[in-house]
């Protein structure tokens, strides 16, 4: 289907909005007035310069405060509006949207508004014009999409249709249900909006908070079968107020947008050709899935193959890694990067000369059925490619980048030869391959305690927080959880997990208060089968844990009826616990180096979670430590 993006979604001038729009690949635009009002161009070089980028101008908007008035009034509202129909004619646009009045309407009668709106269609066809009446949440009198079609359908012009727009449909949580009885020809056009589940004013939340489709928490996907069952075939459009987005990058944020248009549409046609069901909705939508664009077919990671650290200065990565019992593998043969390895626990160490100083997190390496497969998928998302010298002999991995920075590498599993990478690392001479081969769990009493990395907590720049989140479920297929926030000592630390359905890949998403030049830490959490054993191991040998204060075991005997002992075998340890309605969960931390540090994780019969209510605890103790070590 055409796409489309008003305006007022990107940062810049209209020009460079154009440019950006017509360059990440959208058919058309919606005008939003401000932006030509501001604009030193005329509208007819605007209607040029859209011809020369290929795009269409689809809607003029929004004619604000036109209906429901009295007639005093309303005579000044049908000289504003043909003022507005002869720039239009001068654009060369003949679609202007009308939002229901929000502002100084007085009379409620459908009748009078029917009337008016007719009034203004039949002015407006003197011009070839045609009205999209929609109906804003926050309307005065008229706040929901089938009061508006009622008011379109008594005022009875050729011209006049509605528009819908899914932010006021569903922050209201009106149903969908009827919105395949609204004629396809009488939806003039469709604004997509996603926005977070919030409990806020609907203006506020529809001015700061929206987002692109598949970064909130509306099911946008169930309201794209029903507009597709009703027959609409105009441009699926975007119109998104956030804060953030009018900040940013223009060409990236145009990127984005378009990404989640074509998300959004391979979505509904999946779920379309996985539906089981024989409603006439589904049926009808079903037969238009050849009008959407498709993805190749996503390939959802299996799990988590190394996470790779980068930094000048890694010894203090090292000597923590030596704590947790992770042997050192060896130096790649042709780059500055060592391995080091505790079970399935892989941990890669960087130090090529253009790297920052202090270790930072640098990629992912992640195990997908078919990596050929997954990096088609990710290059018609229009991820942009990470390149990679790959020489003569060596694994190539197609590498992506993650919208914070991470970048993001697809390999296939260990039995279509995804470890044949290992043997670039040369291994210490008193390892022989005997030694390396994986431990056997019938004749090994001695197993590696660490078995994985259970998750990856990845920091997000705040302004780029819905992209990383459409980016992991778009990209990688992952499912998103509901959102927490975590109190911390500078401010609240949002979090949302992306994971797969088996929780062979977790990565909570953190946006912490924005402090300025402070980095965001981020961590790589160890599967452990005995996290107390290992923490006793890790004490004898020097490790430096994160300690916890004395108070934290004090409250963890009100919360949960431990006996003494186990209380202070956690205490002597600096081991945190947890509980949910499935099991258990033990857990330490080590000191942070650089923006770095590691968690090691034991779950106990099905524990879900990640210790979320100990995190206020790590995060005080890291932000105290902080502060004595300057």
């Amino acid at each position: 289907m055409r796409t489309s993006i008003a305006t007022v979604c990107l940062s810049g001038s209209l020009r460079q909005k154009m440019r950006a729009a017509a360059a990440a690949g959208f058919d058309g635009i919606e005008v939003f007035e401000q932006d030509l009002v501001v604009a030193p161009e005329t509208p007819e070089h605007i209607r040029n310069y859209a011809a020369e980028l290929g795009l269409t101008l689809d809607l003029y908007q929004p004619f604000r405060d036109a209906e429901g008035t009295e007639e005093q009034l309303f005579q000044d509202t049908l000289r504003r509006v043909e003022e507005k129909f002869r720039l239009m004619n001068r654009l060369g646009m003949d679609l202007m949207l009308i939002p229901s009045n929000a502002g100084t309407a007085t009379v409620d009668d459908d009748a009078v508004v029917a009337s008016q709106l007719a009034r203004m269609a039949d002015l407006a066809a003197d011009y070839g014009i045609r009205l999209a009446y929609e109906a804003l949440a926050w309307g005065r009198f008229v706040n929901d999409f089938e009061h508006s079609w009622r008011l379109v359908e008594a005022a009875d012009r050729e011209n006049l249709g509605v528009c819908l727009d899914t932010f006021h449909i569903l922050s209201r949580q009106w149903s969908t249900e009827t919105v395949p009885d609204i004629p396809g020809d009488k939806v003039f056009f469709v604004q997509l909006a996603d926005a977070p589940l919030m409990s806020l004013d609907v203006l506020s939340w529809s001015r700061h908070f929206r987002v692109f489709p598949g970064e909130g928490g509306f099911d946008l996907v169930d309201f794209m079968i029903k507009l597709l069952a009703g027959g609409y075939s105009g441009p699926l459009s975007l119109e998104i107020f956030n804060d953030s987005f009018r900040q940013t990058r223009v060409h990236r944020t145009a990127v984005d947008a378009l990404r989640s248009l074509i998300w959004l549409q391979d979505r509904t046609a999946r779920t379309l050709e996985a539906s089981t069901g024989t409603t006439t909705n589904v049926s009808r939508a079903t037969a238009r899935i050849g009008e959407l664009t498709r993805l190749p077919g996503a390939v959802v990671p299996q799990g988590i193959t190394w996470a790779e650290v980068r930094g000048q200065e890694t010894e203090q990565v090292e000597m923590l890694l030596s704590h947790l019992g992770f042997n050192h593998r060896g130096r790649h043969t042709s780059k500055p990067v060592q391995l080091w390895e505790h079970g399935d626990a892989r941990v890669v160490i960087n130090e090529e000369p253009r790297a920052q100083d202090a270790p930072s997190m640098a990629s992912l390496g992640f195990e997908v059925q078919h990596d050929a497969a997954a990096a088609a998928h990710a290059s018609a998302l229009m991820v942009p490619e990470v390149p990679r010298v790959t020489r003569e002999g060596e694994q190539p991995f197609p590498a992506y980048l993650a919208p914070d920075g991470t970048e993001i590498f697809f390999c296939p599993p260990q039995s279509a030869g995804g470890d044949r990478w290992l043997t670039e690392f040369s291994w210490p001479d008193h390892l022989d391959v005997a030694a390396r081969r994986r431990p056997d769990p019938e004749t090994d009493h001695d197993l590696p305690l660490i078995t994985g990395i259970d998750h990856v907590n990845l920091a997000q720049p705040k302004h780029h927080y819905p992209e990383s989140v459409l980016f992991y479920r778009a990209a990688l297929g992952l499912t998103v959880q509901p959102s927490q926030d975590v109190p911390g000592p500078t401010g609240l630390v949002s979090s949302q997990v992306v994971r797969n359905e088996s929780g062979s890949v977790r990565l909570p998403l953190n946006v912490a208060p924005d402090l300025g030049s402070e980095p965001e830490v981020e961590h790589i959490a160890f599967a452990c089968t005995d996290v107390v054993r290992l923490a006793r191991r890790a004490q004898a040998s020097g490790l430096r844990f994160l300690p916890i204060p004395h108070n934290y075991y004090e409250d963890l005997r009100a919360r949960f009826d431990l006996p003494d002992a186990k209380i202070e075998e956690l205490s002597s340890l600096n081991l945190l616990y947890d509980r949910d309605g499935r099991g258990e969960f033990l857990h330490f931390y080590t000191q942070t180096v650089g923006s770095l540090f590691f968690e090691v994780v034991q779950r106990l019969d099905g524990y879900g979670g990640y210790g979320a209510p100990n995190a206020p605890v790590r995060m005080a103790s890291q932000y105290t430590h902080s502060l004595l070590s300057r």
